[in-house]
């Protein structure tokens, strides 16, 4: 390996902390803090609930009915994705979103 491999990427290194910190956060990745996600996580939270519950009592029907309220969970959210209410969707666009 050569001494000039290591040197081209010493020299791209930022100066300091700060524009490595800056470089890192260039892009915005929305964090999920749109209407469809905050749905889908919170039906899926209750599917949590349901199926926890069924499996605490040993009960094969409410631990799939909770299965299945977590599935549902994730369709929603990917309709209200697709419907814009999502990142970058056309919904939220005069909201800051």
């Amino acid at each position: 390996m050569s001494s000039n491999a290591t040197r081209s990427t010493v020299d791209t290194k930022p100066e300091n902390e700060a524009e490595r910190h800056a470089s890192i956060h260039d892009e915005t990745i929305g964090h999920g803090n749109t209407p469809a996600a905050w749905t889908c996580v919170l039906i899926m939270i209750a599917g949590a609930a349901v199926s926890s519950v069924g499996f605490i009592i040993a009960s094969v029907l409410w631990f799939c009915i909770g299965l299945g309220v977590i599935v549902v969970g994730l369709l929603v959210g990917f309709v209200m994705k697709k419907a814009g209410y999502g990142v970058g969707g056309s919904k939220l666009s005069n909201n800051g979103h």
